[in-house]
């Protein structure tokens, strides 16, 4: 509508400017959705007076420096960092991406010791659930600590020589997202050593909305490890919070944390990543459609790993009566993709809308044309492990519906809210 009434005039020059400035982050593919989403007009006065008023730029924490410098600065730094690590800066009208790592060292002079790596390393490479080795960084030469290899946390030895850790990473706001997992194992490192964490928060890409089942404590792992939904709705910052708050850590030890918040941000606004968080997740869509996508992996069928739509289409060699199919092969980020050069009949969803909720009609439907209803669940339990529950799987094999199965996740959502809104930074 924004279009129509302005098209061709000054004043939209000036306002896709401004939206411009805001989503310096995003991809520039997506800023004119990003502009239709945020911008809702309707009376052309009033939405203007509101587009002028809230157009403000956000900035990640990582982008504040002088808000942090104070605290590292002559200080022995190790940094949690993958490929999301980033900073965007303006030089010459163009916008250019630095990584924290190199800001720090060469535009600041930061004494960086090491770098933690989670999964997919920090190059941001390997495959979901390949094991990541230490090494050394190609560029700078600091040695890389793998959190997703022999160890998942931090060992005493390897924080010895830091005065604070730094975490910079994206997360992308589901519970099987092992980012919080590692952010977990860090925070217990670091309190049991007694040093600092400095926190550089970013937006939630789905942090609008929270949703699914709560994690039940005799299905925690590394992929859940723990009491909340699916779709948890926290930045990274928030998370650390609740972690702590909460009693989450090892004898409810605490983390001395500090969070340099998002500056501009709410929980509503849209925002599109710079870079892919991992292998799999390539874009917008597949952000949104991952936390009700993810389930498939606990199944027979393919989330499109092998191809360049993954968590965009789902399908299996045993759907024939569909009008969609795709071959998986061997490509970054899955060298050995499920259903690997076997063609799958399925559902391209790249045209969906936006969810603001788990959607759970892609796998029931899929278990309904499932010819083969004892082989759709993989036997070694790793579905219970991304539901954090037995009861779902159960659900859909009695035959129960979305509603059904979603009223039961009621008391438990309301729960999770309380406890919730005693960690937010951000509006909602």
């Amino acid at each position: 509508m924004l279009f129509t009434l302005f098209k061709n005039t000054v004043l939209f020059s000036i306002i896709i400017g401004l939206v411009f400035l805001e989503i310096s982050c995003s991809n520039r593919t997506n800023k004119t959705a990003v502009l239709k989403k945020e911008i809702p007009f309707e009376n052309p006065i009033d939405s203007l007076k509101e587009a002028t008023e809230n157009l403000k730029p956000i900035s990640v924490g990582a982008k504040q420096i002088d808000r942090y410098l104070p605290l590292i600065k002559n200080k022995r730094v190790g940094i949690v960092a993958n490929q999301t690590s980033i900073i965007g800066k303006t030089i010459e009208d163009s916008l250019q991406f630095f990584h924290i790592v190199d800001y720090l060292r060469e535009d600041h002079n930061i004494t960086i010791k090491k770098v933690f790596a989670p999964e997919h390393g920090f190059r941001g490479k390997a495959d979901a659930g390949e094991l990541v080795k230490d090494g050394t960084d190609t560029k700078t030469g600091l040695p890389i600590i793998s959190l997703y290899g022999k160890n998942k946390k931090p060992s005493p030895k390897q924080l010895k020589d830091l005065d604070v850790v730094i975490f910079d990473i994206q997360d992308v706001g589901a519970r099987f997202y092992t980012y919080i997992s590692s952010l977990h194992y860090v925070m217990e490192a670091c309190a049991e050593q007694n040093i600092p964490l400095l926190i550089l928060d970013r937006p939630n890409p789905n942090g609008h909305y929270f949703d699914g089942p709560i994690l039940e404590k005799a299905h925690k792992s590394f992929v859940g490890m723990h009491p909340v939904p699916i779709v948890h709705g926290l930045t990274i910052g928030e998370y650390a919070k609740m972690i702590n708050g909460e009693g989450w850590l090892k004898h409810a030890i605490k983390c001395d944390i500090t969070v340099i918040p998002v500056k501009n941000y709410t929980h509503k606004m849209p925002y599109s990543l710079p870079v892919k968080p991992s292998p799999n997740l390539p874009n917008d869509k597949a952000i949104n459609l991952y936390p009700s996508l993810c389930l498939f992996e606990g199944t027979t069928i393919s989330v499109g790993r092998g191809t360049e739509k993954q968590f965009q289409v789902y399908g299996s060699p045993a759907f024939k009566n569909t009008n969609y199919r795709f071959t998986p092969q061997p490509n970054d980020g899955a060298k050995y993709p499920k259903h690997e050069n076997v063609n799958c009949y399925g559902y391209d969803l790249r045209a969906t809308k936006t969810l603001h909720e788990l959607d759970l009609s892609f796998i029931l439907k899929a278990y309904h044309l499932f010819p083969e209803k004892t082989e759709f669940f993989l036997k070694n339990g790793f579905f219970t492990k991304l539901a954090g529950t037995k009861q779902l799987q159960e659900q859909i094999e009695n035959g129960l519906s979305e509603t059904q199965i979603k009223a039961t996740w009621k008391s438990g959502l309301e729960n999770y809210s309380l406890i919730r809104n005693k960690y937010l930074i951000y509006d909602d």
